[in-house]
């Protein structure tokens, strides 16, 4: 005799698990079958456990604020990596095969597999990883997240690194329409510890660079994007980042930051390519 009332009306999980009541005749008692839910369920939790152990390895560049995305998250898991150092004007073979097709780093391997593009690489972590998540659990949360990393990436940082490398007119518009994706942001952060709440979360990872290397960028190209007045929320939420022991451990000297973009500003503004740029992306 099967009474299926733990199938049929009980929470969702005991369905998924097919816990049912079963009658033996011979003791007159009602016991718990699981049937083969348990073993399932165990091997499922072990092959996800297995997964998440194997070696992780991390391709990388020191200026890079995309690998420090997958740096924090790494970090913030607690999962061991070993650091692979890139010459990223040198391309070296093992880059190129890992990545053919973008041929740029931070590139995480996880055992034998390769993942790419440091937004997917830090979504891959928490996913892989799911112990203090980093992405919100509502899929409305999550949404909003993702809509405003992206934003912060085509709307901020490109304009951004625009106004580091031009002068004269080209960066006074590339500063303002960079105050101008600030101002959105402010009213997300407004009110808030950081933009994941009291913990770091996904949204900080990914606007993490806006906190440390904006103000070198701000310094290179002799201009301010981010105003402290106009801007307090945002300029609290930077702090407040930085601070945070895992994030102010992991960030490269910013003396050699000041030299490296000196020179790649320089270098940048200088080639062919960047009179294309600031057409594709400014405002006219």
């Amino acid at each position: 005799m099967t009474n299926d009332i733990a199938s049929s009306q009980d929470s969702e999980s005991q369905a998924r698990l097919k816990i049912r009541y079963m009658y033996n005749p011979k003791s007159q008692k009602w016991r718990l079958d699981f049937g083969g839910s348990i073993a399932l369920l165990s091997m499922r939790i072990t092959r996800k456990h297995f997964m998440a152990e194997q070696e992780v390895k991390l391709l990388g560049f020191w200026a890079s604020s995309y690998v420090y995305r997958v740096i924090w998250a790494l970090k913030l898991k607690g999962v061991d990596y070993e650091y692979i150092e890139e010459d990223i004007f040198n391309k070296s073979p093992l880059l190129l095969q890992l990545n053919p097709i973008l041929k740029k780093v931070p590139v995480l391997i996880h055992g034998d597999r390769v993942i790419c593009e440091s937004y997917v690489i830090v979504q891959y972590i928490d996913e892989t990883w799911p112990h203090c998540p980093l992405l919100p659990q509502h899929p409305y949360e999550r949404a909003m997240a993702r809509f405003w990393a992206d934003f912060a990436e085509t709307k901020l940082l490109i304009t951004a690194l625009i106004a580091l490398c031009a002068r004269g007119k080209e960066q006074e518009r590339a500063v303002n329409q960079a105050m101008e994706a600030v101002e959105k942001i402010e009213g997300v952060v407004k009110g808030k510890k950081l933009f994941g709440g009291e913990s770091i979360g996904y949204l900080d990872i990914c606007l993490g660079w806006m906190s440390y290397w904006l103000p070198v960028w701000e310094e290179v190209g002799g201009m301010q994007i981010i105003d402290p007045i106009k801007f307090p929320a945002t300029s609290s939420w930077m702090n407040t980042f930085l601070h945070h022991p895992v994030i102010g451990d992991n960030l490269p000297a910013r003396d050699a930051m000041i030299e490296y973009f000196q020179k790649r500003s320089k270098d940048i503004s200088e080639s062919d390519w960047f009179e294309g740029v600031i057409r594709l992306h400014l405002q006219p």
